[in-house]
């Protein structure tokens, strides 16, 4: 009779703890984790892809889109990511593998630099590194506050925007808080072009009037 009361008297711990084990690790534990997860990675825990005006799918928040033709020319429309040794081909990632010592590289800044200063009108001193040098993965769709305000006059042009409404889309997608302290203030050239189109798109009635 004591044997069979300890064996009860062991199950009912047994499952008590596993009731406990459940309810910690396979509740609260996966709770939490989606929780931080919402705020520290959104992009992770819910994927990449932002949505336009109509909710449909637009693009993804980590790849920047192609802005130049198969010639190479640049969309003045837009504005513009870091140069592409892939032009911006998610299906081809990859970087020049160009060193810092390869003549190469230095005639494609040199290029670069002229390029980006005739396209946004302004001196070539005036031109941040970001905006003649690639990324390792030559996707990348973040850019610095400098190149992205230097873009702004051309954009606005393009669109028959006010300088001040683009600035200002410029300032609401740039990186602050925890992103910016953690790396550098960046702008996410493809979110900043979607909200750009939309922008665009709600001043026309008002130009047609």
């Amino acid at each position: 009779m004591n044997t069979l009361t300890g064996y009860l008297r062991q199950a009912g711990t047994a499952l008590r703890f596993l009731a406990l084990a459940s309810l910690v690790l396979g509740l609260a534990y996966p709770l939490a984790v989606f929780g931080v997860g919402q705020v520290v990675a959104p992009f992770q825990a819910n994927g990449s892809i932002i949505r336009d005006a109509s909710g449909a799918p637009a693009a993804s928040a980590l790849i920047a889109q192609a802005s130049a033709d198969g010639n190479g020319a640049r969309d003045p429309r837009w504005f513009h990511a870091r140069p592409s040794a892939v032009m911006w081909d998610p299906a081809a990632s990859s970087a020049s593998n160009l060193g810092p010592n390869e003549p190469k590289l230095l005639e494609a800044v040199i290029a670069n630099r002229s390029a980006v200063a005739a396209a946004e009108g302004t001196a070539a001193s005036d031109v941040p590194a970001d905006a003649v040098t690639a990324s390792g993965s030559g996707l990348d769709p973040d850019i610095s506050p400098e190149y992205a305000r230097l873009q702004v006059a051309r954009v606005a042009a393009a669109h028959g925007l006010d300088t001040e409404t683009v600035a200002s889309l410029v300032d609401r997608h740039t990186s602050s808080g925890l992103l910016a302290f953690l790396g550098q203030p960046s702008v996410n050239v493809t979110t900043l072009n979607l909200a750009v189109a939309e922008a665009a798109h709600a001043s026309q009635p008002a130009q047609s009037e």
